[in-house]
């Protein structure tokens, strides 16, 4: 029987240390590598950090399996007990040029549900926490349930290449939307854009092909606030397979869905 209480204690305390020696790690030279392409970046740091979790869940939850962006996790094919889905550094491009906008970002399943998620900006040391059933909170304060928005006073995020040409979508689907809401925006980290609509500081995020460790966090703390977390179908999301991504207040979610995004 897992003791979630102290589970939840002992990932926070891991994150904080965690997020300090990235901290650390800003007057130090990086070693910047490429993954599948060139704007596809790791650095030593992404991987010492993930190797820091994969270490501490180890020694404390020998049972526990682990799905890491950097791949020093386990491999599997399906949910089973416990598992920790891990993004050391959510934004590494945002580390490397501009040290802001990134986070770590830790979602724990359950099988196929969601128990616990946790994204940790490090540079103003904010962290996001969530327990299924027990609200969504930024430190100490427990975040409101999100309220309803019109399209028109909504803020989204939105990458600016998927208003333009592209490989993934037709960017004449998006353009009334973009012309439509109040604003838009792109911090360049999935787990800062669903931390800040879990908060109320955004209202919808679109992401046309995300991984797992990317949003595996933030769906558990969107959901805790009332919001709505689908791909851009209007699908459940599979917490082990990439998937574009719709996360939006209620109300919105609707309305974006089925006068914007329906083909």
């Amino acid at each position: 029987m897992t003791n979630w209480v102290e589970l939840d204690r002992q990932v926070k305390s891991w994150i904080l240390e965690a997020g300090k020696r990235i901290r650390e790690s800003f007057h130090a030279e990086l070693n910047i590598k490429t993954k599948s392409n060139r704007n596809d970046l790791v650095t030593d740091m992404d991987e010492a950090t993930e190797r820091f979790f994969i270490e501490k869940i180890r020694s404390s939850f020998p049972d526990h399996q682990i799905l890491g962006e950097e791949g020093f996790g386990d491999e599997f094919k399906e949910l089973s007990g416990v598992t920790w889905i891990i993004d050391p550094i959510d934004g590494t491009m945002n580390f490397v040029h501009q040290q802001r906008n990134f986070a770590i970002s830790i979602g724990i399943y359950e099988e196929n549900a969601g128990k616990l998620g946790y994204i940790y900006d490090v540079v103003h040391d904010e962290l996001y926490h969530a327990q299924k059933g027990s609200g969504a909170y930024m430190d100490d304060v427990k975040l409101p349930s999100l309220q309803e928005v019109s399209v028109e006073d909504s803020v989204i995020a939105l990458n600016a290449q998927w208003v333009s040409s592209n490989k993934r979508i037709d960017p004449a689907l998006l353009t009334p939307l973009v012309q439509t809401v109040r604003g838009t925006r792109s911090y360049g980290s999935a787990a800062i854009e669903m931390a800040y609509i879990a908060s109320g500081r955004l209202d919808a995020y679109i992401s046309m092909r995300l991984a797992p460790w990317d949003f595996a966090a933030g769906k558990i703390l969107i959901e805790e606030v009332g919001g709505v977390v689908t791909d851009l179908e209007g699908k459940e999301l599979d917490p082990l397979h990439k998937s574009s991504l719709f996360v939006a207040k209620p109300g919105l979610h609707k309305t974006i869905l089925t006068k914007y995004l329906k083909r």
